[in-house]
């Protein structure tokens, strides 16, 4: 990437797991360029659809609105984005490529797929599963990589980035265990095109906390800017 590439570039900034009116405008004021909501009954941060519904109402235009979704059916993808105006899926549960693929064009919306890195993976294999997924879908959006746990959400725990190969690194949204201490140190290492978070800035489990958000988004900004 030339010097005048890397100066330009701009980190996309996801606040995920919302569940508050308030969260959300703390989210957007502070500058976020993404909002994320889990429709995943076991989360502390699921949302029922009504509510989700509501509380996008106060989303400005721009600001991209996401679903989340684990091993969901197309049925159950459908009844909630015909009570919520989501613009793009993110899938983090089991699902294959062929399966994101259909419930993405049934539904009509792209999709992102949210990779949970094992210590074991090695660079080769998140090419191959980034490839994958782009020849399944044209609504492919790109992977979401997260750190592996037992069960499904959010880890709260960092993965090792230097699996990371340079070739995905300008496409990938990175999460995982980020907070305003290694947000920048993140973003300076990898450079990813997005970077997603939630229990990094909350004040309990689906709570945000506005000031923590703030931070977040000034270290992500303090790395672009370097």
């Amino acid at each position: 990437m030339s010097e005048e590439m890397s100066s330009l570039h701009r980190t996309r900034i996801k606040i995920c797991g919302l569940t508050r009116e308030q969260d959300v405008r703390d989210a957007i004021a502070a500058g976020a360029d993404a909002i994320g909501l889990v429709f995943y009954p076991h989360s502390p941060r699921n949302i029922a659809p009504e509510a989700a519904g509501q509380l996008l109402r106060c989303v400005p235009p721009f600001v991209t609105t996401t679903g989340l979704f684990v091993n969901a059916s197309l049925e159950t993808v459908q009844s909630v984005i015909a009570k919520v105006p989501l613009a793009l899926l993110q899938f983090h549960g089991d699902e294959t490529a062929e399966m994101c693929a259909h419930i993405a064009a049934a539904v009509n919306r792209p999709f992102i797929r949210a990779l949970r890195v094992k210590p074991e993976a090695t660079a080769a294999d998140l090419i191959e599963y980034e490839a994958q997924y782009r020849a399944a879908s044209s609504l492919f959006s790109g992977l979401l990589l997260d750190t592996f746990v037992d069960g499904y959400g959010g880890s709260g725990k960092v993965f090792d980035w230097s699996l990371i190969p340079e070739s995905i690194a300008h496409r990938v949204v990175l999460s995982g265990g980020l907070n305003a201490q290694n947000a920048a140190e993140a973003v300076s290492r990898i450079r990813p095109f997005a970077v997603d978070v939630s229990s990094g800035v909350e004040a309990a489990k689906g709570i945000k906390d506005a000031e923590k958000i703030r931070a977040f988004i000034r270290a992500v900004r303090t790395a672009d800017a370097v």
